[in-house]
């Protein structure tokens, strides 16, 4: 099972999302080093593993107040056999051009889309080269209806995304990974993952992967476990 650590950027800094409550984000407080400032905390991730992806959410984008644009292409130059899945409030084809020059994975957030003819639009832009995610709050699904209900309209890479749940450690919503298994989509679980112990059922449950972050910077995920549970190479433990 792919394990993918994510970081969230807001105002120039990585901050500790909590249940999905962005006007409280606050910056992040990590067991892998000492300050929020995020080359510092990929640096701290690939060194405590060599991930081969890393998955940004942009606050600032998302919520359309300005961008981490020149940060994150920082970010790709510094680690660039690094894959960078990049949520930034996709919702227009535009927007999604910008990145395709980048080699940065867009991720679309069913939360920014309008319609149907948004994701339509985008979806014709980067030709299925994507990642969608499916964006889930208390049970509610935050998106077009029929984005969610015709599995043929979804790439090959889906995120099942709790809102609700991210930094809860509450534990992820088997129900609703299991509800969006189809046999040939890729599912990915994000949000409330609490331990190893977490990682190890969803894998076992055909999930996969896994997009963690609190559990990583509370210290309760070490090098070992990531290795039993994600065996990989060692490519990205140093800059270019």
């Amino acid at each position: 099972m792919d394990i993918i650590p994510v970081i969230d950027l807001m105002d120039g800094q990585v901050v500790h999302a909590r249940h999905g409550d962005r006007l409280n984000y606050r910056p992040i407080q990590s067991a892998l080093c000492s300050n929020s400032e995020p080359l510092h905390i990929v640096r701290s991730l690939l060194q405590l593993y060599p991930f081969e992806r890393l998955y940004i959410a942009d606050i600032n984008a998302i919520q359309e107040r300005g961008h981490h644009g020149d940060l994150i292409r920082h970010i790709r130059s510094q680690y660039p056999a690094l894959e960078i899945w990049l949520d930034a409030g996709i919702n227009q084809p535009e927007t999604a051009i910008g990145w395709q020059g980048h080699n940065i994975l867009g991720v679309i957030g069913s939360e920014s889309l309008l319609d149907m003819a948004s994701y339509h639009s985008i979806e014709q832009v980067l030709s299925e080269n994507f990642v969608l995610s499916l964006d889930f709050s208390r049970g509610k699904f935050l998106g077009p209806d029929k984005l969610l209900q015709d599995c043929s309209l979804w790439p090959e890479r889906v995120i099942a995304m709790s809102l609700d749940k991210v930094g809860s450690s509450s534990g992820p919503n088997m129900e609703l990974l299991h509800g969006l298994q189809n046999g040939t989509t890729k599912i990915y679980a994000a949000g409330g993952i609490r331990d190893a112990a977490d990682l190890l059922t969803l894998a076992e449950s055909d999930v996969a992967g896994a997009l963690i972050a609190s559990i990583l910077h509370s210290g309760q995920l070490t090098t070992e476990q990531i290795q039993h549970i994600h065996p990989s190479s060692t490519r990205n433990t140093a800059s270019a």
